[in-house]
């Protein structure tokens, strides 16, 4: 693997209960992907989320912020250049997490994946269906490690809460 994406889609809005004037009313959800880096001591070197939409060293990118999950397919995506990794990284570990506070058992077709854009037809390494995860509002999706000059990948899909990736930091630190 030399190029690998990760896709974060959602729907929009999911119903809420009967308005007071018996108007349905909508709840918008904010789901967010991040990229966070450790060394191999396990200390934290860079995250790539919404805030900062492109890693220290470049490698890693972000292609925007959706705050509602509007659209169909991928609603966030992160691209990542393995070969351009800063040699300090030795881990890679993505995660999801509801910036609006929506555990993923209330947030509807909600998907992750990641893709493997290097190899021919891009295939998908991993898929994961984060409606059916429960009441956690973030989860520790999976992981790139430096093995040398080749990256492996280990999909983990641990739970966790937390709004930002900030939030998560622990979970993500554990899942090294």
């Amino acid at each position: 693997m030399t190029n690998v994406r990760l896709g974060l889609g959602w729907d929009s809005a999911v119903p809420a209960k009967k308005g007071f004037f018996g108007g349905k009313k909508t709840v918008e959800i904010d789901l967010d992907a991040s990229a966070v880096m450790f060394a191999a001591d396990g200390k934290h070197l860079d995250t790539v989320f919404f805030n900062q939409l492109t890693s220290k060293d470049g490698s890693i990118r972000h292609t925007g912020d959706n705050l509602t999950g509007a659209g169909d397919g991928d609603d966030e995506t992160m691209m990542v250049n393995l070969p351009a990794v800063s040699p300090a990284v030795q881990h890679i570990v993505f995660v999801i997490t509801s910036y609006s506070q929506q555990t993923f058992n209330m947030v509807e077709n909600a998907f992750c994946r990641v893709i493997d854009d290097s190899a021919a037809g891009s295939p998908e390494v991993a898929r994961y269906d984060l409606t059916e995860s429960g009441p956690y509002t973030a989860m520790v999706m999976s992981k790139l490690s430096r093995n040398g000059n080749a990256w492996t990948f280990q999909a983990i899909g641990t739970p966790a809460n937390g709004r930002t990736p900030g939030d998560v930091l622990g979970a993500a630190a554990s899942a090294l």
